[in-house]
């Protein structure tokens, strides 16, 4: 999962993360790569003001796709 990851990548969180105020399904934005299979995400509000930013590992994160993916027979 991690090889799919790259930086700006939009993801959600797969797990509520309740002491950084975080639920399952939120959206934010892949901004750093901090080591193998840990990026750091910062989640901002519909006027662009971050709320959080946080270090998190690849199977916490989805990878949202905003077009249809590619089929390889």
């Amino acid at each position: 999962m991690s090889s799919q990851i790259q930086m700006l990548d939009v993801v959600a969180l797969t797990q509520d993360l309740p002491e950084r105020d975080l639920c399952r399904g939120q959206v934010g934005t892949v901004v750093e790569f901090l080591a193998p299979d840990v990026f750091e995400v910062e989640f901002s509000d519909n006027d662009g003001c971050t709320y959080a930013s946080l270090a998190l590992r690849a199977e916490q994160l989805m990878i949202l796709h905003f077009e249809p993916a590619e089929v390889v027979p």
